[in-house]
């Protein structure tokens, strides 16, 4: 394989298992008709943006100077665009972030890319909780680290503290975890992440290095319950966010988000230069000058979740009601229930008997559960649930 890297030719070989199911879904789709397939395989926002989105790009065409609009900014975004996503959270959480704080950054993923590569050193290990979004692996080797993933509890999906002190070690560069969670849709709860971030200190007392935690928060404000989300850096000052709107604004392909590094990271100054080095040795400057306009303007609004919210009760309801069990998700748009068997790739492939399609959860760290994502219209849930029906009889429920 002369001239080319054999791991990246293996990277863009494999096809991983969510894009595997959405590409048979849409082949599926061309012989048999859409309406007669039932997709739940990627994590696409069927909710419309907001109008303001909207409403924000017409005015900001109308009324900026195009050379403005479509420049270039600093290479960690534009300072007034990082300053009024201060003002945002600051107003939110009770917080005192600046400008300086934000690196904005071309969606979550190259968020968690420019984190990952400010920390990673030879030898560091990242540790994350099964089940965790596949690429967190190709991220952390990518920046020179390995990943540890940290066996799941599967009753609740709260992490399992055992393992965790199992799992540390001086090597620990960094800990990644991901509430709202993509598969399973669980949220740590406050009492999780206060022990979390008790026992991040003390291991980074007794190692005599810093701990990092990474919260990676593309589902943040898309939560179901009572009780606020846990702000994770109020628990632990080490911490770095990563963050998109993808998700809350309903804006996938226009990839747009931030690192945040409070200022309470030891070693802010040097934190902060890492993740601009990394964002610059990525090629990650300048996110899109346009969205982050948009963002500025409407940070803290959201699509109408409350249809992602119809969704999660209408199809959790129904599959327990079938004899599915299934961990309580109270955020993102996604179910992570056992399959009916214990080969998960085999459930799913008889699952598409009836043009169902689902994602095996061996590729999230958790084999024995698939995932399913409700983030599609109301209607195909509905129609989707005889097909469940059907598939759970075939084994005896």
């Amino acid at each position: 394989m002369a001239g080319l890297s054999e791991r990246m030719v293996a990277l863009g070989s494999a096809r991983s298992e969510i894009r595997e199911a959405f590409a048979f879904a849409q082949a599926r789709a061309a012989e048999v008709g859409p309406e007669n397939v039932d997709d739940f395989s990627i994590g696409n926002p069927s909710v419309p943006a907001p109008e303001s989105v909207g409403q924000t790009i017409t005015r900001l065409v109308a009324e900026m100077d195009p050379v403005q609009l479509h420049g270039y900014t600093p290479a960690q975004g534009d300072p007034g665009v990082r300053q009024a996503l201060a003002d945002e959270l600051n107003a939110r959480y009770g917080t005192a972030y600046d400008k300086d704080c934000f690196y904005l950054t071309v969606g979550a993923a190259a968020a968690l890319c420019c984190a990952l590569s400010a920390m990673g050193c030879p030898g560091d290990e990242f540790i994350t909780f099964a089940p965790y979004f596949p690429e967190y692996k190709v991220f952390v080797e990518s920046a020179g680290g390995r990943l540890v993933a940290v066996p799941a509890n599967i009753e609740d999906f709260q992490i399992d503290f055992a393992a965790l002190d199992a799992a540390l070690n001086p090597s620990t560069k960094a800990v990644i975890i991901n509430s709202p969670n993509n598969p399973t849709g669980v949220v740590y709860s406050e009492a999780t992440i206060r022990q979390l971030g008790q026992v991040l200190a003390e291991k980074s007392r007794e190692y005599g290095h810093t701990i990092y935690l990474i919260s990676d928060e593309p589902y943040r404000e898309i939560v179901y319950g009572a009780e606020p989300l846990p702000w994770v850096p109020s628990y632990y000052a080490n911490t770095l966010v990563c963050y998109s709107y993808s998700k809350s604004l309903s804006l996938p392909g226009q990839r747009i988000g931030y690192v945040l590094v409070p200022r309470t990271v030891e070693d802010f100054d040097l934190v902060y230069a890492a993740i601009a080095g990394a964002g610059r040795a990525l090629g990650y400057v300048c996110a899109p000058n346009l969205f982050q306009q948009v963002a500025a303007r409407c940070a803290g609004q959201t699509a109408d979740i409350s249809i992602y919210h119809r969704n999660r009760d209408l199809l959790l309801d129904s599959l327990r009601e079938m004899g599915y069990t299934c961990a309580q998700p109270d955020g993102a748009f996604y179910l992570f229930p056992r399959a009916l068997e214990p080969d998960a790739r085999a459930f799913c492939l008889r699952a598409r008997k009836y043009d169902l399609i689902l994602v095996p959860g061996d590729s999230f760290g958790c084999p024995g559960h698939v995932r399913i994502s409700y983030c599609v219209p109301t209607e195909q849930i509905q129609r989707a649930l005889p097909k469940f029906k059907k598939l759970a009889e075939e084994y005896g429920l």
